[in-house]
């Protein structure tokens, strides 16, 4: 079965900084895009990065303050994000699939919250 799990999220004051990780399973890692997604209260969903095994790509929206990062020994991807803003409370998620350009993601880990304090 193909597992993805997001974790880290927490309270964060603006201006600070956190590191969500997903940790995958069940498929060969360096097949797959896994982007990073988030879903804030009455909000649509919003994807804000995605890294394959050849490409990065960002939002505008965290461009510049959000990175991610993929380790395949550990099977897993990271975003480190900074300089958050109240603006950026949501639920994060993890999703993969074959390509970052897929309008779709097929495959969903369960959120982590991120609340971020003015």
């Amino acid at each position: 079965d193909v597992q993805l799990q997001a974790s880290g999220g927490g309270l964060v004051q603006a201006g600070g900084s956190l590191r969500l990780s997903c940790a995958t399973a069940g498929f060969t890692f360096d097949d797959y895009a896994i982007a990073w997604f988030r879903q804030a209260p009455g909000k649509e969903r919003e994807e804000l990065a995605c890294a394959s095994s050849s490409d990065t790509t960002y939002s505008n929206s965290v461009e510049g303050r959000f990175t991610t990062s993929r380790d395949s020994a550990k099977n897993a991807v990271y975003l480190q994000m900074n300089s958050l803003t109240p603006e950026d409370t949501a639920v994060y998620y993890c999703a993969a699939d074959r390509l970052c350009s897929n309008p779709y993601f097929g495959f969903w880990g369960q959120g982590t919250l991120v609340t971020v304090s003015s």
